[in-house]
């Protein structure tokens, strides 16, 4: 059975609408399970610790979801063109992966929300494909074969999903967001499963 973590974070819904989309194209895949995760917000030290497990939604990620992990979907939504700084700080923590190359080898995507259509989606996704790469992970993005791709008047990129959060659409993904979350979610199971054996190769 391959795992494949999506791991997020989520301010007002956006992103864990497209991740819970992400991880539906990953069970439509034979073999293959999704694992939701999302991280907790940061705040300056002046303010209140946040419970160690949240009150609803995805539990906490940790470390070991990471290890345990056969492929991996980051998600954040955009911060002036880049990714939040709650998904940063986590991932400022993942030296010890680093430094034994936990993620060489694993496919890895990403996927996010604006509330505008230029509000920077593209420099976000790449922000979080710079610490994949660093980690040696073998990033997968979305092909122009997929028909959505091609007409969406909404969000989604070549980089990877992503979803227009506009006042008049809200949280609510259209048609072509949806279809384009799960085709990430299907790439990554499909290349999960076809390396399970070839990893080492890659590492």
């Amino acid at each position: 059975m391959s795992r494949v973590l999506v791991l997020y974070y989520s301010r007002f819904g956006s992103v864990a609408g497209l991740a819970r989309q992400v991880a539906r194209g990953v069970g439509a895949v034979s073999g293959a399970e999704a694992v939701l995760r999302t991280v907790p917000p940061v705040a300056p030290a002046t303010r209140s610790v946040v419970p160690p497990v949240p009150e609803e939604g995805a539990p906490y990620a940790t470390l070991a979801d990471l290890r345990e992990c056969d492929a991996l979907a980051l998600g954040s939504p955009t911060r002036f063109g880049n990714m939040a700084a709650p998904l940063k700080f986590f991932l400022d923590g993942t030296s010890e992966l680093w430094l034994d190359g936990t993620l060489s080898g694993k496919p890895a995507g990403v996927f996010t929300s604006t509330s505008s259509q230029h509000g920077g989606q593209e420099s976000t996704l790449l922000s979080m494909m710079l610490p994949l790469l660093h980690h040696g992970a073998l990033l997968v993005g979305l092909p122009y074969t997929l028909q959505a791709l091609s007409h969406t008047r909404d969000g989604g990129t070549p980089y990877g999903p992503s979803h227009v959060a506009s006042p008049a659409a809200g949280a609510e993904l259209s048609e072509d967001e949806r279809a384009l979350a799960q085709a990430l979610g299907r790439r990554l199971a499909v290349a999960a499963g076809a390396l399970a054996t070839q990893r080492e190769a890659l590492r």
